[in-house]
């Protein structure tokens, strides 16, 4: 058997197994589901996503302070919040996720929320982004209205907060965004990934790339890597191993996440 089709059945059994609500305890992905409403899953979803570098029980705890901060109505408080109760944030940190980056993430949403239903609004391109064979332009759209220095929404932009929201323009994996996209826009039955946005196709999902995914990858030979060197978690790394799983799935490749992250994580490679 050729090795590619070895490791296209390694995977398929491995996505199956990790792909299920077990896995969703020690995930990020544990926060938004602790909703049912579409508005309270994003919000958190966006949030723990972005907070999500570190120890995984260590992620789970500053998102689960967020939601307590935010009285457990995550969309309530962002859409009616008075600026006297943004007191209680001034203390909230992640490492390099500060008090400046709460508030302006606060203010966004909630000038964001007062003129739109859905946060997948925001990341939908002027021209659409279908005709894309991946979520490049809508990581672009993205960053450049949340990160919009003109100050024309009323909303003056921190430069500091920048490097919290990644952009495939400047070649950055975006693993976080990417692993974000997977849980909005995924869609089956097997209740981890919501697959509550429409307007963005699985196919165009892009793996959520970091180093113990690409040695994984490598490992397996699906990801180009020479002898001792460290994997790239760059933009193109990101969409070569992508189009490599879309030779096993054309219409979800990105369900091999569950396959390769896992494989890392519980030291299988």
């Amino acid at each position: 058997m050729p090795q590619l089709e070895q490791v296209k059945l390694l995977l398929n059994v491995k996505a199956d197994f990790y792909n299920r609500p077990s896995f969703i305890e020690r995930d990020p992905i544990s926060i938004p589901h602790q909703f049912t409403h579409l508005q309270d899953i994003e919000i958190m979803g966006f949030w723990a996503a972005v907070l999500a570098w570190g120890q995984r029980p260590v992620i789970l705890q500053k998102a689960n302070e967020l939601v307590q901060l935010m009285e457990g109505r995550p969309y309530d408080f962002i859409r009616y919040h008075e600026d006297s109760d943004l007191k209680r944030f001034l203390t909230f940190k992640h490492r390099t996720f500060n008090t400046t980056d709460t508030l302006y993430f606060l203010h966004y949403l909630k000038q964001y929320y007062a003129h739109h239903e859905s946060l997948e609004d925001a990341f939908i391109p002027d021209d659409g982004g279908t005709d894309s064979p991946t979520t490049e332009p809508h990581l672009i759209a993205f960053h450049d209205r949340f990160c919009d220095t003109t100050g024309e929404k009323g909303l003056f932009f921190p430069e500091r907060t920048r490097k919290h929201i990644a952009t495939p323009a400047r070649n950055s994996g975006c693993k976080r965004l990417n692993m974000f996209l997977r849980w909005m826009v995924r869609r089956d039955d097997k209740g981890v990934d919501f697959g509550l946005w429409r307007r963005i196709r699985p196919d165009q999902l892009v793996i959520p790339i970091d180093v113990h995914v690409g040695r994984v990858a490598a490992k397996l030979g699906i990801l180009p890597l020479k002898a001792d060197e460290t994997p790239k978690t760059d933009w193109k790394a990101a969409v070569t191993l992508t189009n490599v799983l879309r030779q096993f799935d054309p219409t979800d490749p990105v369900r091999y996440d569950f396959a390769l992250f896992g494989l890392g994580v519980e030291g299988e490679m």
